[in-house]
């Protein structure tokens, strides 16, 4: 795993929130990844899972940015720090997402605050997951 090839995948990670191209997030994402939900308390785990709970967390931030970010020494880990709204509701968060050595995403976690925009987010998900049921 090089550092060089975490930093071209979440080139491509910003790419993909910047063009709304979903088929980034397809390339990026490894076959046995798990996301780890801020609102569920098991992780969800498998591509095509994971593919639907993305695409549609990006439909429903709004004036989502982010921040800062930091890369562990090996390269295998960056945090995300970023902010975004649901409706009226602020919040914060950071995106934990780390890569295998072919530089394709195998765990994603997700932690959100304060309560009240966690709460906003349930909710518009829990929708959307129902969905997919």
């Amino acid at each position: 795993m090089t550092i060089q090839m975490t930093k071209t995948s979440i080139m491509r990670w910003h790419e993909m929130l910047e063009t709304r191209d979903m088929s980034i997030l397809n390339e990026l994402l490894g076959d046995d990844v798990v996301f780890r939900s801020p609102v569920a308390y098991s992780p969800y785990s498998g591509k095509q899972v994971v593919f639907f709970i993305l695409s549609n967390v990006i439909q429903v931030f709004e004036n989502f940015t982010y921040h800062r970010e930091f890369l562990s020494e090996d390269g295998a880990n960056i945090v995300l720090e970023f902010s975004a709204n649901i409706g009226d509701k602020k919040l914060k968060g950071i995106d934990m997402i780390q890569f295998n050595e072919h530089g394709k995403i195998v765990d994603f976690e997700v932690m959100i605050r304060p309560k009240s925009g966690l709460e906003a987010l349930a909710e518009l998900m829990g929708k959307r997951m129902q969905s997919m049921k």
